[in-house]
């Protein structure tokens, strides 16, 4: 039987990050997809957004994770010439009520030790963005956009480098605890083998419940559930007419960010994603959904017309959060959860996951060479 020391099951971009850490100490490290490409759900459908670690609580996964990777990515990409743009973050408020809110976002902000935010007044939002309709927002100038794409491809790279594989259309059918790892049986290219490992690390994303089940010996209990919630987004056609990203301040008990606006790199604008949680996994987009679009957008964008705005992509994020529940956090499980040496589950990676990326790869990688 074949042995490695790490399978990474789930080749998103945190799978690929946490992979590329562990592989400068250890020998053997294959990511494994059931895909036949890397990074094809959740990691090549987001807004490809850098973000700041404004709005989660005080010491949360979240938000201490977000701040580290967000410095780890910038120097990365500087490192590894994956194309990124600092173009900064605009939140916005339509009145007083929201104004209250934004002070809020503002603190909590502060909390976490994002020093750098600034609140600007309309005359300066008239200023900086003439076609935007707010009357007060806070600018965080460290919220950047990365093309994600390269990013994984470097990150690949890395693996490779350091004598790693990226192995396409294999699934994880069980794994069984022995005294040195486990033993992994994986239905691959149609033919089920074995091999064992030192550490098993379940980045499967949305399926990460469902490979967590697959663990033997892992109890039950310790599984949350994951909850896929699709968001959709439009892209504009023509210039665009923001510089920097557009945010309106969070609805309260909402389950995302609102419907904003984001540029890519070749500074092109889309609008999104909203929030629908979905019991079957499918990409579904309907041009219904455009009404809704634009009576959002309007409200920072009152010159949008309908025919500006066109059907892109939609995307897939595994949260814990339910429609009716409040914030969750990152849930990653090491053995000082469960108990078994050498297995970290990760569940609930959606955003800022690509941000904390790196940090996250480095969290998982001290964890299980510091648990003896």
């Amino acid at each position: 039987m074949e042995s490695v020391d790490v399978i990474v099951i789930g080749s998103g971009v945190v799978g690929l990050a946490i992979a590329a850490k562990m592989s400068q100490t250890q020998k053997n490290v294959i990511v494994i997809d059931k895909n036949s490409g890397f990074g094809e759900e959740t990691s090549s459908r987001n807004s490809e957004v850098i973000h700041a670690g404004i709005y989660y609580p005080k010491n949360s996964l979240k938000a201490n994770l977000c701040i580290l990777g967000k410095q780890s990515l910038y120097q990365y990409c500087k490192a590894r010439h994956v194309p990124f743009k600092q173009v900064g973050k605009l939140i916005v408020a339509q009145n007083t009520l929201e104004e209250t809110h934004l002070e809020h976002i503002k603190q909590k902000a502060l909390n976490n030790g994002v020093d750098d935010i600034t609140w600007l007044n309309q005359n300066q939002l008239n200023n900086c963005e003439p076609n935007l309709r707010a009357t007060s927002a806070i600018l965080s100038p460290s919220t950047g956009i990365i093309d994600s794409h390269t990013y994984m491809q470097s990150l690949v790279a890395e693996i490779e480098s350091n004598n790693g594989f990226f192995v396409g259309n294999t699934k994880m059918i069980r794994a069984t605890p022995i005294d040195s790892g486990f033993i992994v049986t994986l239905l691959c290219q149609g033919e089920v083998m074995t091999m064992k490992c030192r550490y098993l690390i379940n980045s499967a994303g949305l399926h990460s419940e469902q490979v967590a089940n697959s663990i033997e010996g892992l109890q039950k209990r310790l599984i949350p559930k994951v909850h896929w919630c699709r968001g959709h987004y439009f892209t504009y056609s023509g210039k665009s007419p923001f510089s920097k990203l557009i945010y309106p301040v969070p609805e309260l008990k909402t389950q995302g960010l609102g419907i904003h606006a984001t540029l890519d790199l070749a500074n092109q604008i889309k609008f999104g994603p909203d929030t629908l949680y979905i019991d079957t996994l499918n990409y579904d987009f309907s041009n219904d959904l455009k009404i809704k679009f634009l009576n959002t957008i309007k409200r920072y964008f009152p010159s949008i017309t309908s025919e500006k705005l066109q059907l892109a992509y939609t995307g897939i994020r595994p949260k814990l959060q339910g429609p009716n529940d409040g914030f969750k956090d990152f849930n990653i499980q090491t053995c000082k959860e469960h108990n078994l040496k050498g297995l970290v589950n990760l569940f609930g990676i959606e955003s800022p996951g690509l941000t904390a990326s790196l940090a996250i790869g480095k969290y998982v990688n001290d964890a299980l060479l510091n648990e003896n």
